[in-house]
């Protein structure tokens, strides 16, 4: 959360209106992590109950800014997709073992593919929204140059 998140009281004000949902068409993008929450994943068929990041990663695009909710499982079977995310932001090296630091993960910078999914809402509306479908390995040398 930023620091102006914060909870609302019951007899707060409020002014803000919703922003427009932006759905980016597939492709590659830069993006920042804009925040990164602790959770807990309570376990499927294909995944036992684990730890989670909860990432919201913000992508800015000529036509607006969009953010994309992004979950790493903390689990040996995803470890690989954990490492993948670290080796996007610059903090790991393919086939470097590192201990992962979150405390430097809000306000990383790193390079993906977007894609788009679909699902059917609870009022039978079908509906679209992006996710991540791959992270590419950290470009020092684009960043430095302050192409982002």
């Amino acid at each position: 959360m930023s620091e102006l998140d914060r909870e609302l009281g019951w007899d707060d004000e409020i002014e803000k209106d919703s922003g427009d949902f932006l759905l980016l068409p597939e492709g590659d993008y830069d993006f920042v992590v804009e925040s990164f929450e602790r959770g807990r994943h309570n376990g499927s068929e294909k995944l036992p109950a684990c730890n989670k990041a909860m990432l919201k990663l913000r992508i800015d695009t000529p036509d607006g800014t969009a953010l994309i909710n992004h979950n790493l499982f903390l689990h040996t079977k995803t470890e690989g997709m954990i490492s993948v995310f670290f080796t996007s932001i610059g903090q790991k090296k393919k086939g470097e073992k590192i201990k992962m630091n979150w405390n430097a993960v809000i306000g990383a910078k790193g390079r993906c593919k977007v894609g788009i999914h679909e699902w059917t809402g609870t009022d039978g509306e079908k509906r679209q929204g992006n996710d991540i479908k791959k992270f590419y390995p950290f470009e020092e040398k684009k960043f430095e140059a302050g192409k982002f």
